[in-house]
């Protein structure tokens, strides 16, 4: 994945409303959640959902597809799962072992 391209995902999933968004969609599955069960659960006006869900659209995050009258948001977990593994691929790579351990116990003891 582009630095740009996971950049761009992460700040979409840094805003509170989007990541609720992204939890809910994830914990469904891939049947996706109703736009009106959306709003329902987390309790937001229509027009605001409706922001977010643009955003996570934009980046591809989500999809929405329409069953007869129900428009459905469904998560695009590969695209998410490429942007963690952006993050954490890399893990501790060109640090010998005992140099990664001795980073984290000093990490351990500083908060």
């Amino acid at each position: 994945m582009e630095i740009e391209t996971a950049a761009n995902i992460l700040a979409e999933l840094g805003n509170p409303v989007r990541l609720k968004v992204v939890r809910l969609l994830v914990m469904a599955g891939r049947e996706g959640v109703p736009v009106g069960r959306i709003q329902a659960e987390l309790a937001i006006p229509a027009s605001t959902l409706s922001h977010h869900l643009n955003h996570l659209k934009s980046v591809g995050l989500i999809r929405q597809q329409r069953e007869q009258t129900t428009l459905l948001c469904v998560m695009h977990y590969e695209l998410l799962e490429s942007a963690i593994s952006f993050l954490t691929n890399e893990c501790c790579f060109g640090l010998s072992a005992e140099t990664a351990k001795s980073e984290s116990t000093q990490v351990e003891f500083s908060q």
